[in-house]
């Protein structure tokens, strides 16, 4: 996590902001966008391939836009913008098969090896 990173009580964060932001970032097409305790939100984007590894940290994401089909390491599930996915810390997963204008919240939380269930 970057020391950049804004933190705060409050956020308000829009869909052209967090795209503008990914469009400045060098490399992969994440980037950090505000951090509270141990919740870290990114705005998460891959183009053509999504080719993440399992997290430390237990992850949820809302689809901001597009669609694409998420893998949870053992079933593949359609999603849409507006819907909510899923990842404790550790278990593989990734999306496939995503549009174009595929980009996602990511809401990185807990401790290192995920919350208890």
């Amino acid at each position: 996590m970057s020391d950049e990173t804004p933190a705060g009580a409050t956020a308000h964060i829009t869909i052209a902001q967090a795209q503008a932001a990914l469009d400045r970032a060098a490399g992969p097409r994440s980037v950090p966008l505000f951090r509270h305790g141990t919740l870290l939100v990114k705005y998460y984007a891959p183009r053509g391939e999504d080719v993440q590894k399992p997290h430390a940290q237990d992850e949820a994401y809302v689809v901001a836009q597009g669609t694409g089909t998420f893998f949870d390491g053992s079933s593949r599930r359609a999603f849409a913008a507006g819907d909510l996915l899923f990842a404790a810390a550790g278990v593989p997963h990734r999306f496939e098969d995503f549009s174009d204008d595929f980009g996602v919240w990511v809401l990185f939380y807990g401790p290192e090896g995920g919350e208890p269930a």
